[in-house]
């Protein structure tokens, strides 16, 4: 499939799922009233998405790798909040779990994109004249 506009990324549409998921989640009475946990994985959720969509009109290769690292570290930064919300009991082990698993997908989706574009450069790279 050819990815004309970001919303083709499968990276950015499970950034988009994990979102939705995490925007439920804080909507939770315990969980909504921690104001800073709760702005922290809201943001980090988005900022996956937004880090694609920039990226993809960064241009440059170079650029769109650079974003999508942030888009995969704000993946981390999900899951790492998410331990947050487990231990405080504002999630159960179960939304933790599903939450998890989408927060690393959507970081191994936006890692394998990073790895497919760094060698699709090198394999169009010239080769060397040093002798």
């Amino acid at each position: 499939m050819k990815i004309e506009r970001f919303e083709d990324i499968d990276g950015w549409k499970k950034g988009r799922e994990l979102t939705r998921c995490v925007y439920t989640l804080t909507r939770g009475s315990e969980f909504s009233k921690d104001y800073g946990l709760k702005d922290q994985i809201t943001r980090a959720s988005v900022s996956i998405m937004n880090n694609v969509a920039e990226g993809f009109d960064g241009g440059s290769e170079a650029e769109f790798i650079r974003f999508l690292g942030y888009a995969q570290r704000s993946a981390t930064e999900v899951m790492s909040c998410l331990y947050v919300a487990l231990d405080n009991i504002y999630i159960t082990p179960p939304e933790f779990d599903d939450t998890y698993t989408l927060a690393h997908e959507a970081r191994s989706l936006v890692g394998g994109f990073i790895k497919y574009l760094k060698s699709k450069r090198t394999k169009h790279q010239a080769p060397s004249t040093k002798h």
